[in-house]
């Protein structure tokens, strides 16, 4: 079957809007480098377009009709929205589903440590990364601190040109004899990705005589001078030596500047990523690199396609969680019961009391696109890849029918019904698409949160972008891929009337 590249059916108004799209996501992918930024960022879009928390429906016992919208966030990392529809909610749905989270580097609960002069916070991989990759590259600090009186510090510091950035090292090319003898997979080991911080240490002049004397000197020192001297008496006296003075100057940075002890690192979420902004890729500037394509590229065209969506038959969904890189995992992943839960609320606000029968008919009479990223076709790497069914950059948003690995194991696996059906609503909407496996058979694979939500009976195929680089510091997308990622998302949730038979 023959491809058609996107790029050759633009015109010229297409290409600008695809360009104006694209700029936008950039804005998006730089904003939202940690799930909390991509709900913050979301939340502040949609709120603008009349979407009203969840809550404050529940609590007003305000019913909901045709047109309403509607969002609702837990704990900061994971939201839902609606756009109600005209027919019944046990009808079911059409979903649009993604992950807000990406593969990076956690900060440790007890990370802070300096060994011969330098300071460092221990971190500990998140996802599947090459891990060299993360090493000699500028990196940015984001997330919160929250403290033991509920305070919550805002942390983002190495993005602005004016931050200090953060660095992991590497051994020197002239002593690496060694290393570059070892597998790619243990030239850096988990535990020597340790962020560097700093290198100055913390000085206080001499001891004075008197006691008077030594009060004023302390006086004049800053809060944070004067608590990591506080710290450090404290710590002689316990232990009996000192731990290090370019780790106390850290200390009392991190005090004087946001008011941060370093017992606060036991109640912190903090996220080491690549620093600096997306960018246009090539001469013709038809790509974008940055981090966190997988799976923003995906999430950010699903919301914007819930509130671009006209009147809607069937309610429209959009679905974007948390911890899909570590396995859809915990409270705010989508194996929790959060998505259930929130239905059966928008049930009982929708009739005149709840029921669980609607909750039941109504999932499993949905339909969803599980928007995650596929592997771009590299050229460079070609013997993974099986080219007939592959993904290439330019020509469209990606079915999976299927995912896992060897032999399918872990798998959503889309019957062919219903794989009839998307393709005429892409067809009618003149989207054009392409289908694709993620590599060879025995090469590897990959899972998404599809099996999750089939799990209710509902219909479930893979649909995302292509992506080169993926789940290194600098992924690289198709900017039409972006744009025929939103159309298509479009007409799946106005067009789209498909029920198990």
């Amino acid at each position: 079957m023959n491809k058609k590249n996107v790029w050759t059916t633009y015109n010229r108004t297409q290409l600008k809007e695809c360009d104006k799209f694209a700029d936008n996501y950039k804005k998006f992918l730089d904003n939202s480098k940690t799930e909390r930024e991509a709900v913050d960022t979301i939340v502040n879009e949609i709120e603008d377009e009349g979407y009203v928390e969840l809550s404050k429906l529940i609590n007003s016992n305000t019913k909901l009709k045709k047109g309403d919208k509607v969002y609702s966030v837990l704990m900061n990392k994971t939201i839902i929205m609606f756009k109600i529809g005209s027919e019944p909610l046990e009808k079911g749905l059409n979903i649009l589903g993604a992950h807000i989270d990406s593969p990076r580097l956690d900060v440790k609960q007890n990370p802070l440590y300096e060994d011969n002069g330098i300071a460092y916070l221990d971190t500990h991989y998140y996802g599947g990364i090459k891990k060299y990759q993360f090493v000699t590259i500028p990196l940015a600090l984001h997330g919160v601190v929250v403290k033991k009186d509920g305070t919550t510090v805002i942390l983002n510091v190495g993005e602005d040109e004016d931050d200090p950035v953060f660095f992991i090292s590497d051994i020197l090319i002239h002593l690496a004899s060694d290393q570059m003898g070892k597998k790619a997979s243990n030239v850096i080991e988990g535990e020597a990705l340790d962020l560097v911080i700093g290198n100055r240490p913390f000085v206080v002049e001499g001891k004075e005589k008197s006691e008077e004397k030594e009060n004023e000197k302390n006086s004049k020192l800053t809060e944070g001078e004067q608590y990591a001297v506080k710290a450090e008496k404290e710590e002689k006296a316990e232990t009996g030596k000192l731990s290090g003075a370019v780790r106390r100057g850290i200390v009392a940075l991190l005090y004087d500047l946001y008011g941060i002890e370093e017992e606060d690192f036991l109640s912190a979420e903090l996220e080491i990523v690549p620093a600096g902004k997306s960018r246009d890729a090539g001469f013709d500037r038809s790509m974008i690199l940055g981090y966190g394509h997988d799976d923003r590229v995906c999430a950010y065209p699903s919301a914007r396609a819930l509130v671009e969506a006209g009147d809607l038959k069937r309610t429209g969904c959009c679905i974007l969680v948390d911890k899909e890189e570590i396995g859809s995992v915990g409270a705010t992943g989508m194996a929790s019961r959060f998505f259930e839960n929130t239905v059966a609320e928008l049930i009982a606000l929708t009739n005149k009391s709840y029921d669980d029968l609607k909750l039941r008919r109504c999932l499993a009479n949905s339909c969803m696109l599980s928007s995650d990223v596929s592997a771009a076709f590299d050229p460079n790497f070609a013997s993974v890849f099986e080219k007939k069914n592959s993904a290439f950059l330019g020509f469209g948003p990606v079915f999976n029918k299927y995912n896992g690995s060897r032999g399918k194991y872990s798998s959503n696996d889309a019957n062919a019904e219903y794989i009839a059906a998307v393709r005429k609503v892409y067809d009618d909407a003149g989207v054009l698409f392409q289908t694709a496996e993620l590599g060879k058979v025995d090469a590897g694979g990959g899972g998404t949160i599809a099996y999750i939500l089939a799990e209710y009976g509902m219909n479930v195929i893979d649909s995302g972008v292509a992506v080169l680089n993926m789940h290194s510091p600098c992924e690289v997308i198709s900017k039409a891929d972006l744009y025929e990622s939103l159309r298509g998302y479009i007409a799946f949730l106005e067009n789209m009337d498909f029920c198990n038979e």
